[in-house]
């Protein structure tokens, strides 16, 4: 397994400094934004994809730095019941996936997006419970009439390009956790997996070492994120996971996103990174940071610290074991 990170960390940096900088923190890999929610900051697939200069200009640069790209990332929503905003989101994805064919990218992530409630809606709909009798005929309206259409298609176009996604199980889409991420899978096609993120998983009570398991089991574990939480001792037993409150609330809300080490420990972080040893996945961690408690600079090196730790020691060990 490689260490990376996703650059759109790095948004306030030019491409090739936010490498430079990467590169001499020894790192091995970038995941880079190319659209939608992370912006395109480092990389305009429409512009790259229209000079073959510019691709080969794109790939030097990070290749001169001693690095590869383990996935390009436009996390979006194409279901979304605002046309435009869907269309842009759709084009961003379709774009990326172009991008990724040209420059021998394997992966591409995003989100699985969530419709509205209807054809009638304004605002996407994620639902949370099965009753009232609603919720349970809008949930089969959505994956019926707009997920897995929409999926099915972009399965023959990934299919096409020689490209597979990896889906970010994400609340407030309708794939947010491992048996939904299954089901999209099963029902559109294998050029589709799952972007695991350990965050979005920790709040929910899922256990990442289980999910790991079973997703690896079903050929869906496709890349990774690391990236932690941590849930409030008091908050969370007064007001449960369900938190809309701010993510910059941090001392009222019931659970925040954390560097890695800063949510759970390091045993619990020595286990999922075992555990995806164990289950064969040779790809890259990819070094997530949206702790409002940390800057940048200060998150990032911490999480570079504690990873490249956990991966000497995981190392260590299949030496020892050999």
């Amino acid at each position: 397994m490689k260490l990376g990170v996703f650059a759109v960390l790095f948004g306030d940096k030019s491409l090739e400094e936010a490498l430079d900088y990467i590169a001499q923190s020894g790192l091995e890999a970038v995941e880079i934004g190319t659209g939608a929610f992370p912006g395109s900051k480092h990389c305009n697939p429409a512009e790259l994809l229209a000079d073959n200069n510019k691709i080969r200009q794109f790939k030097q640069a990070i290749e001169s730095r001693g690095l590869t790209i383990s996935a390009l990332s436009c996390h979006g929503n194409p279901l979304h019941p605002n046309a435009e905003i869907a269309a842009a989101h759709h084009l961003d994805f379709q774009n990326t996936v172009r991008l990724a064919n040209q420059l021998g990218v394997e992966t591409v992530i995003t989100f699985s997006g969530c419709p509205g409630e209807s054809e009638h809606s304004k605002y996407p709909s994620w639902i949370t419970c099965p009753w009232p009798d609603d919720f349970l005929t809008v949930l089969d309206w959505q994956w019926k009439e707009k997920v897995i259409p929409y999926w099915s298609e972009q399965h023959q176009f990934l299919q096409q390009q020689g490209v597979r996604v990896a889906i970010e199980s994400h609340p407030g889409f309708v794939v947010y956790n491992t048996e939904t991420a299954i089901r999209l899978r099963q029902e559109c096609g294998d050029s589709i997996g799952v972007n695991f993120d350990p965050s979005h998983l920790f709040w929910q009570n899922m256990d990442p070492v289980a999910c790991i398991k079973v997703l690896a089991k079903a050929g869906a574990l496709f890349h990774f994120h690391a990236k932690d939480t941590a849930i409030d001792q008091q908050n969370t037993p007064i007001n449960g996971v369900l938190d809309t409150k701010s993510y910059r609330d941090e001392l009222h809300r019931s659970w925040i996103f954390r560097t890695v080490g800063y949510g759970h420990g390091e045993e619990t972080w020595r286990q999922i990174i075992s555990t995806l040893q164990l289950v064969g996945y040779d790809g890259v961690i990819s070094i997530e940071h949206e702790d409002s408690l940390m800057s940048v600079e200060e998150g990032f090196q911490k999480a570079v610290a504690f990873l490249k730790n956990q991966l000497i020691k995981q190392r260590i060990g299949e030496i020892w074991w050999a």
